[in-house]
């Protein structure tokens, strides 16, 4: 995968698939590109699909200064105009999706129309709880406990699966590796426990859409539907039943994509022949 420099001081690992307006994917907490599964080449049908490494894990470097929300939304902007790609769709996952908020309200020209999957403005006690839970094995460097947690991101379908374990396998690259990729995580845990945007959100011109899993116990429901209400017209998509987890996209991406190419096309950058 191509590297590319950006204003910010980092190396971002990035990868092109597709043609059409572009669709930037911004990763959620501890993850890497391949993390997004079958998302990527089912988008790719239809869009210019941006997928990159936040900085500090997969293929980025870390850099230097603090990791926030604030700081990786900067990357993000100037990754794009690193790539010439002036204005983009923005599809953020957990951690990704609050970056899209901060973007969307400090670059509102660069964000023609935000999906924010899985997401969050302000964490409540509940949620705070869960977000420090998972942080810790990652502080402690534990990374068997850090994977078996993960289970938390998945729907109870998914885990008594016979073949979840092998499932998984393939994915386990796209985790930290290593200690310093460890300690990236541990400050994007402490991101999002910070992250706080709902009293901004209301500032948010870009079209929007918002979309959560009834399983989801990282990013709640409601907290997703928090987020909705706050933004303007933005529109709130809840899947439900079996499979409908934090990590809904890896359980069932059809869905996924079936909302977002919906809400995709109603806001075409592109001219269509």
């Amino acid at each position: 995968m191509p590297q590319t420099a950006v204003r910010t001081g980092v190396d971002l690992n990035y990868e092109i698939t597709g043609e059409g307006d572009p669709l930037l994917l911004v990763m959620g907490t501890s993850g890497s590109i391949p993390l997004w599964g079958e998302l990527v080449p089912r988008l790719a049908e239809r869009y210019r699909v941006i997928a990159f490494d936040n900085r500090g894990l997969g293929g980025s470097s870390r850099g230097d200064g603090a990791i926030s929300v604030a700081s990786m939304a900067e990357d993000t902007s100037a990754l794009l105009e690193a790539l010439e790609v002036p204005r983009a769709h923005v599809m953020g996952w957990s951690l990704g999706s609050a970056v899209a908020q901060e973007l969307a309200l400090t670059h509102p020209d660069q964000v023609a129309t935000a999906v924010m999957y899985a997401t969050w403005g302000r964490c409540d006690g509940h949620q705070r709880s869960v977000l420090s839970a998972l942080r810790h094995p990652y502080a402690t460097r534990d990374i068997e406990t850090a994977l078996a947690t993960a289970g938390l991101a998945f729907s109870p379908e998914m885990l008594d699966h016979p073949d979840f374990a092998a499932m998984l396998e393939p994915m386990l690259p796209a985790f930290p590796q290593g200690d310093d990729q460890m300690q990236v995580t541990v400050e994007q845990w402490d991101a999002d426990l910070a992250h706080d945007t709902l009293d901004r959100l209301g500032g948010i011109t870009a079209p929007t859409v918002v979309i959560v899993g009834e399983q989801d116990l990282l990013t709640p429901p409601r907290q997703a539907r928090a987020v909705a209400d706050a933004i303007p017209g933005a529109r709130f998509e809840l899947l439900t039943g079996p499979g409908s987890s934090h990590c809904v996209h890896l359980e069932r991406p059809e869905d996924v994509v079936r909302i977002v190419t919906a809400f995709l096309d109603e806001h075409r950058l592109l001219q269509v022949s």
